[in-house]
């Protein structure tokens, strides 16, 4: 949400493209809220949400993407076990 507003945004404002990649990087990585560090738990959840980070690969091969996306959150996922 934007601060001033209260309008949704459009794109998280830590979120910034590699210069002459397909790629983003979060400014903010290890500072992150805990709703950015559990987040996504699922590939459709980032599907609904049109994130920024999916790649057409993901959308290509939805099951090997979610295997990816368990490994790559499997620390933030710890903290509800």
């Amino acid at each position: 949400m934007q601060p001033d507003t209260g309008e949704p945004i459009e794109q998280c404002p830590w979120l910034r493209k590699v210069p002459d990649q397909n790629k983003y990087t979060c400014d903010i990585y290890f500072d992150r809220p805990d709703d950015c560090k559990f987040y996504p738990s699922t590939l459709d959840e980032m599907v609904r949400d049109e994130c920024e980070m999916i790649e057409k690969k993901d959308l290509a091969n939805p099951k090997q993407a979610q295997k990816e996306l368990d490994i790559i959150m499997e620390d933030s996922r710890a903290a509800f076990e």
